[in-house]
């Protein structure tokens, strides 16, 4: 999975804190950060997930179907365009473009 992020979302990692035992890797996305946990096995397959925002949803598609990864779409929600992927242990990403402001 620290590959997938890395290579095929293009996420770079940070170092994480001197004093933090656990083997967690930390990902950099824009002024936030994405911490993977590792685990004996894949947590059970639900509908949670996180969104990452971009800023052209049609340049995503292509970007990450070029790279082999599987693209699945969704219903719509208004003022978006947006569709799903998933990272190699099943977790779900929200990929979307919003084409309006929150407050419209």
């Amino acid at each position: 999975a620290v590959a997938w992020y890395r290579d095929v979302l293009g996420l770079r990692e940070v170092p994480r804190p001197s004093n933090f035992v656990t083997p967690v890797r930390w990902f950099e996305i824009g002024s936030q950060q994405l911490h993977l946990i590792p685990v004996e096995e894949p947590d059970v397959v639900s509908p949670r997930h996180f969104a990452l925002e971009v800023e052209n949803c049609a340049a995503a598609r292509a970007s990450l179907a070029h790279r082999g990864v599987s693209l699945r779409e969704t219903v719509p929600v208004a003022g978006a365009e947006r569709f799903f992927i998933a990272d190699p242990d099943g977790n779900n990403i929200e990929v979307v473009q919003w084409l309006r402001a929150w407050d419209e």
